[in-house]
């Protein structure tokens, strides 16, 4: 007997549960790191030129589309850092249970959030 399998995948109706959504956050995070990488280096390396290259950068900086990017960057470091230590905990077996697991989910949402608001606050 074959089971009856969709034909199509409705993904507004597949609902992932907390650790699914933390994970497929942290490959998203990890891309949006890897790609920004040129650019944070680019500003950091003109800023570091002169005085005058400097300032213009932090003009540059000062705009809020631009600290608007660096806030979502800074979530993405932050979300992909918390993450990450808890899948090295997974792979050294530890919180396996389905509620630890559910849990330190939440807690790594949590705490990227809260200091991604904290750090975001103190530099805007």
């Amino acid at each position: 007997m074959q089971k009856q399998r969709p034909k199509h995948l409705d993904l507004s109706k597949i609902r992932l549960p907390v650790p699914g959504i933390v994970s497929i956050l942290h490959r998203i995070s990890g891309v949006a790191l890897f790609f920004s990488l040129p650019l944070l280096i680019y500003l950091l390396s003109g800023s570091l030129s002169s005085a005058d290259a400097f300032d213009s950068y932090r003009a540059v900086v000062a705009h809020p589309l631009v600290k608007l990017i660096l806030i979502g960057l800074l979530w993405g470091f932050l979300h992909h850092a918390a993450a990450g230590i808890r899948f090295l905990l997974l792979d050294i077996h530890k919180g396996l249970e389905l509620q630890t697991a559910r849990a330190t989910a939440k807690m790594v949402l949590a705490v990227s959030l809260s200091l991604t608001a904290i750090i975001g606050g103190i530099l805007w």
